[in-house]
């Protein structure tokens, strides 16, 4: 599913430029039915009057104007998920669509974007020398490339450890000993699963505001894209960040103050309101990113170990 969440991400890209660059003449023969052709779709079959057959220049040209132009919309949306969430939230809510790009849209390719800024610091060679650390009944145990793995695997079993353990040193082994397929593995898996942070977090919301019968699932939905749009911006930035200084991880500090200003605007509430309904969000969500990583770390030890 991680290659599906890219792909429709890059489609994403494309659809929002216009199709009348490179659609099929009015009156021409539909590709697929054979009707004569009276807009952008067949009238009888439904299919895209899009003409497929162009050259690589005029492909490269609208994969770069799909990137960078968008048609505006990009830089109208942008600015107001940073600095005015709640305005660009209530907006799409109240029908006011066409400046900005849709939300799951924009969820998508923020996705693909904090994978891609994340493989940027993960690149190791393949010789280099790597410590796993794992709290094994409750012993602290550091397992390091060959070869000292295989006298620790030994020492490990010899210590009586049970079938749990020696899975799991069984696997460290291999994932200490090829680092970058394990991260590959975890990192595909933390794809697969990113989408379903959204009716995750539309859920908790709804748990919020139960009594509040004026605000609906929809609602919410379209909350947790944009402000899950703008924590995925926020970890990229200080990602990129921390490849050049420590003191990016401060940034951090902007999530829940974001989440804060974009409850209180959004669905109109006071200032207690916003802040109680913030903090049971970002504890919640702590508390199940770290039970994400740890599922993530044994699923990646699951694979590497095949």
């Amino acid at each position: 599913m991680a290659h599906e969440i890219e792909a429709a991400a890059v489609d994403s890209l494309g659809a929002i430029r216009s199709r009348s660059s490179h659609t099929l003449a009015v009156g021409a023969p539909c590709p697929n039915c054979g009707a004569v052709l009276a807009g952008p779709w067949c009238h009888a079959c439904g299919q895209s009057a899009e003409d497929f057959h162009r050259s690589i220049l005029r492909l490269t040209r609208e994969a770069i104007d799909g990137l960078f132009d968008l048609d505006g919309r990009l830089w109208l949306t942008l600015p107001d998920l940073v600095l005015r969430p709640a305005r660009l939230t209530r907006s799409y809510l109240d029908g006011h669509r066409v400046g900005q790009i849709p939300p799951f849209r924009l969820f998508l390719i923020v996705v693909v974007l904090v994978f891609l800024v994340g493989g940027l610091g993960t690149q190791k060679p393949q010789n280099a020398n790597v410590d796993l650390t794992l709290d094994l009944g409750g012993q602290r145990t550091v397992f390091k490339t060959e070869p000292d793995m295989q006298s620790v695997l030994k020492d490990e079993m010899v210590a009586g450890r049970n079938k749990g353990d020696a899975w799991i040193v069984a696997r460290a082994q291999a994932a200490a000993r090829d680092p970058q397929r394990f991260a590959a593995a975890m990192t595909t898996w933390a794809q697969r699963l990113a989408i379903f942070t959204l009716p995750l977090s539309a859920a908790l919301l709804g748990l919020t505001f139960f009594w509040r019968r004026e605000i609906y699932l929809f609602d919410h939905l379209i909350f947790s894209m944009h402000s899950l749009s703008f924590q995925g911006l926020l970890i990229s930035a200080v990602m990129l960040g921390g490849l050049a200084t420590d003191w990016s991880m401060l940034g951090l500090v902007a999530a829940p103050t974001h989440l804060f200003v974009h409850l209180r605007g959004t669905y109109r509430i006071g200032m207690f309101g916003a802040l109680w309904r913030m903090i049971v969000l970002f504890l919640v969500s702590l508390l199940a990113l770290a039970f994400a990583v740890g599922g993530l770390v044994m699923i990646g030890l699951y694979e590497v170990g095949q």
